[in-house]
C-alpha cells in the first residue's frame, strides 16, 4: 500500500508541512499561458534500467525474510504466495491518459530486470491483475490514508468494498494468488499514477510489506523512491525464482535464500549483514503518520518529528530510520524556526550521503536548503545545491522534484542577471511540471511560490 505522507516536493515550498493540494483531473492538452507563455506539453521518463543492488546478500536475504513473511500492519504471513505462471494485467473504471503507456514501461522493465512474465490481458479476457481507477474521495471513504492500494481475491473496488468483512480479502488465508486488485486513484497527478503502478504492482507480484529501514527502495512507506529501484527487481527476480514455491514457510524459504542470491546477485557474496535491523516499533511508526500525514496542527507535526527522533536514539539506529527523524524535524520546522529545520536537514543529509540509494534522499534535502538559500539571497548556494541534486533528481525519475529545483533555479539566475539561463530552466520545468503536479493550476501556484522566495531574497 502506497500512503499519503507530505515528504516530496509536492508539499508546499517553506510552508510548516502544509498537505498538497488534491490535484484535478490531468489533462494531456494545450494549456492556459502562464505569465504570457503557454505551458510546455507534458513530459514523462522514458523507461532505463536501475543500477543494481549495492548491498550484501545477507543484509538482503535478511530485508527479504521480513518484506515476504508480514504485512504492513505487523502480522505475520504463514506461508509464501505468489502467482504461478504468466501474469496478465487490465486496467478499468476512468483510467487516465497517462495510465497505459506508463504501465507499459513498469512491465517493460518487469520482464526485462526481474525476469517476470508479465503481459496486458485480452480484452475480454480474466486478468490476474486488475487496476481499477476511482477518484480519490471514494478510495479514502474506507482506507483514509492509502494513496492506492492491492487486494486479494478482487478484480475491482466494487468487490472489495463487498467483500472486505468477510475475510475475502485477507493475505493470510492465501496459499497461492490467482486473481488481484489494485486500487489507484483516477483524479491525481500522472506522476502519482505512475508511482501507483510501480509500488502496488511490486506487492502484487511480490512482498506485501514495506520497511523503512530500506534506504533504497519502493518497498518503503516514506515514499523518497518512486520507481522500482535495482533492489527492488531483485527481490522480485528472487521472490519468483523456480527454486521457491506456494506454501513455503519463512524457515524453507531461508534454507534456499543463500544459493538463490549467490546466483542472482554474486556480486554480494561475502559481505555480511550489519546494523540494527529489528523492525520498526508501532509508537515510530505511529509519530511518522503524524509528523508527515494531512492532519493535525503545526505544533502537533514538530511534537511528532521530536518524538521520531528520540525513538530513533533510543534504538540506537543509524541508517535510513534515523536520518528520515532527522528530515521530518526539518520539515516541521521549515516555517516555525529556519535555523533548527536546516540544522535538522543537514543532519539527514550527512547520514544518508553513506548509505546505497542515499543520493535520492539528499536530493530532497539539497532541495529544501536551495529554498532556504533562494529566500535567503545566497543566489549562488541555491544554483549550487540544484546543480547537485538535478542529475541525481533525473535518474530517479522524480518530475515533482526535478521541475521544482529547476524552478528555483531559474529564480536564481533571474537574480543573477542571467536571463537567458533563467528562461531555458523555467522552460525545462514546465512539462515535468505538468507530469509531476498534475494541473495547470498546480503549475501556476509553484512557480508562484517560488517567484516569492526569490523576492523575498532579493529584499533582504
Amino acid at each position: 500500500m502506497r500512503v499519503s505522507l507530505v515528504v516530496s516536493a509536492l508539499s508546499l515550498i517553506l510552508s510548516a508541512c502544509a498537505p498538497a493540494p488534491v490535484a484535478q483531473v490531468a489533462m494531456n492538452r494545450p494549456s492556459p499561458a502562464i505569465a504570457g507563455a503557454a505551458l510546455a506539453p507534458l513530459q514523462g521518463f522514458a523507461a532505463q534500467p536501475a543500477p543494481q543492488a549495492a548491498r550484501g546478500n545477507a543484509d538482503i536475504a535478511r530485508d527479504f525474510l521480513d518484506l515476504a513473511f508480514q504485512m504492513e500492519s505487523g502480522r505475520a504471513l504463514p506461508v509464501l504466495t505468489r502467482f504461478d505462471g504468466p501474469i496478465t494485467v487490465a486496467l478499468t473504471g476512468d483510467v487516465p491518459a497517462t495510465a497505459h503507456p506508463d504501465l507499459a514501461r513498469v512491465m517493460a522493465r518487469l520482464r526485462a530486470e526481474a525476469g517476470i512474465d508479465i503481459r496486458p490481458a485480452l480484452p475480454g479476457g480474466n486478468a490476474a491483475i486488475t487496476i481499477d481507477f476511482q477518484p480519490q474521495a471514494t478510495m479514502r471513504r474506507l482506507v483514509p490514508s492509502a494513496a492506492c492500494f492491492v487486494v486479494p481475491r478482487v478484480s475491482s473496488f466494487a468487490e472489495y468494498r463487498a467483500g472486505r468483512a468477510t475475510g475475502a480479502t485477507d493475505w493470510s488465508t492465501l496459499t497461492r494468488r490467482e486473481r488481484v486488485g489494485i486500487i489507484a486513484p483516477s483524479d491525481t497527478s500522472p506522476q502519482e499514477v505512475r508511482d501507483c503502478l510501480h509500488e502496488e504492482l511490486a506487492q502484487a507480484i511480490g512482498p506485501l510489506n514495506d520497511l523503512y529501514r530500506l534506504p533504497d527502495s519502493v518497498f518503503n512507506d516514506d515514499n523518497f523512491h518512486t520507481v522500482l529501484t535495482g533492489f527492488d527487481m531483485l527481490v522480485l527476480r528472487v521472490y519468483n525464482d523456480p527454486a521457491l514455491a506456494n506454501g513455503m514457510t519463512r524457515a524453507e524459504v531461508a534454507a534456499r535464500l543463500p544459493a538463490i542470491l549467490a546466483r542472482l546477485n554474486p556480486a554480494g557474496e561475502g559481505r555480511g549483514a550489519g546494523g540494527n535491523a529489528a523492525i520498526a516499533p508501532r509508537p515510530w511508526i505511529e509519530a511518522v503518520e503524524k509528523a508527515l500525514g494531512a492532519r493535525g496542527s503545526d505544533a502537533a507535526r514538530r511534537s511528532a518529528a521530536d518524538r521520531m527522533l528520540s525513538i530513533a536514539r533510543a534504538q540506537g539506529w543509524n541508517d535510513n530510520r534515523l536520518a528520515f527523524s532527522w528530515f521530518a524535524v526539518g520539515r516541521a520546522n521549515v516555517g516555525h524556526d529556519r535555523d533548527t529545520a536546516a540544522r535538522a536537514f543537514r543532519e539527514a543529509r550527512r547520514i544518508w550521503q553513506g548509505q546505497p540509494g542515499g543520493e535520492v534522499r539528499t536530493a530532497h534535502v539539497d532541495m529544501q536548503l536551495a529554498a532556504f538559500a533562494l529566500a535567503g539571497g545566497d543566489f549562488a548556494e541555491a544554483l549550487a545545491l540544484t546543480d547537485r541534486a538535478i542529475p541525481v533528481v533525473r535518474r530517479a525519475e522524480n518530475a515533482a522534484l526535478l521541475a521544482t529545483l529547476l524552478m528555483i533555479r531559474s529564480e536564481a539566475n533571474v537574480a543573477l542577471g542571467r536571463d537567458d539561463a533563467a528562461e531555458a530552466a523555467r522552460l525545462d520545468s514546465l512539462g515535468w511540471a505538468r507530469y509531476g503536479f498534475g494541473t495547470d493550476a498546480q503549475v501556476r501556484a509553484r512557480l508562484s511560490d517560488i517567484a516569492g522566495l526569490a523576492a523575498s531574497g532579493r529584499r533582504g
